[in-house]
């Protein structure tokens, strides 16, 4: 193996991922970063309050939500902090929030590799609605306060559209710094990985998982890749495995429908032990739900395709 080819090669597609994602998030962190600080959120939020005990949460529960699924999981667990809500409602809102948020940037991320963007929000939202449903029927303890394990990070206030715009490119350009941080690093293993073989033998391993699954064997690298790291994070080695192990629409829509139930598993539990909720059962219900829904698409699509070939003979 040419081990200087590996890495200069590995550092130009970390480059290139970096920025065609770059490209997503840059504009969309701007954006709501200065919409957080006009009354277009406020008025949101107000919108959604009255619904929420159907969900069991309170009207201030919708902050976090909105915050949530507009920027991401320290924007919702930030909002979180700054409340006194029961330990029942923020276990419900970390289930909520671990199957949706960073709406805009993952969605974005989505259809990059070809997953149809309302696909991806209809899921998410609609798995966040029925567990955090579930959950209020069934669960009648949890009334006691929550006992945060942190202080709430502060929210900076500005005097002037100058302090707020200038604020949202920081924000933004710190969001594409991090993103670089990340991706690059990862592309250049990746690229060790591939030339070292690792990958193929990775791939053997996770083969009887993804057929459990309904997809082909080489959605392994893009799976685990949003299993590690997350859909915006992993995003660079998925899009690169789309193209190089040429995986099928079906099947990176399978792994997608799979991974907004459970993506980042370890930094996305991990992140809410200082709201004082049992992390555990957190990990249980994405797992759970990840694996029931993407095997339920799986069986239904097969079912349509052979329905569709059939009807095709005719």
């Amino acid at each position: 193996m040419n081990w200087r080819q590996s890495f200069r090669q590995g550092i130009q597609v970390g480059l290139k991922t970096t920025w065609e994602l770059g490209k997503i998030i840059f504009p969309i962190t701007l954006f709501v970063s200065i919409l957080q600080h006009t009354p277009i959120l406020h008025w949101l939020i107000e919108l959604i309050s009255p619904l929420m005990s159907y969900i069991g949460l309170s009207g201030d529960a919708a902050i976090p939500l909105v915050l949530g699924n507009f920027l991401n999981l320290y924007a919702g667990i930030g909002a979180i902090l700054s409340l006194q809500l029961t330990v029942k409602e923020v276990f419900i809102l970390a289930v909520m929030l671990s199957f949706s948020h960073n709406l805009l940037v993952e969605s974005s991320v989505a259809k990059k590799v070809g997953v149809k963007i309302w696909v991806m929000v209809a899921v998410r939202l609609g798995l966040a609605l029925i567990s955090a449903f579930f959950i209020h029927l069934l669960w009648e303890g949890g009334s006691e306060l929550a006992q945060y394990g942190m202080v709430a990070p502060s929210d900076p206030t500005f005097s002037s559209w100058g302090e707020i715009a200038l604020y949202g490119l920081q924000s933004a350009a710190i969001g594409v710094f991090q993103l670089a941080l990340i991706v690059i690093p990862l592309m250049m293993g990746i690229q060790f990985m591939k030339d070292l073989k690792w990958l193929q033998q990775f791939s053997k391993w996770v083969a009887p998982f993804t057929k459990i699954l309904g997809m082909s064997r080489n959605t392994s690298t893009t799976l685990a890749a949003g299993l590690l790291f997350g859909l915006a994070y992993g995003a660079g080695v998925m899009i690169q495995a789309v193209k190089e192990d040429g995986v099928s629409s079906k099947d990176v829509t399978l792994a997608f429908i799979f991974l907004v139930a459970c993506h980042a598993v370890i930094e996305d539990t991990l992140i809410f032990i200082p709201l004082g909720i049992p992390v555990w059962p957190l990990l249980l219900i994405r797992v759970v739900v990840a694996i029931i829904i993407t095997c339920i698409v799986s069986l239904v699509w097969r079912r349509l395709a052979i329905t569709n070939r059939k009807e095709a003979s005719l």
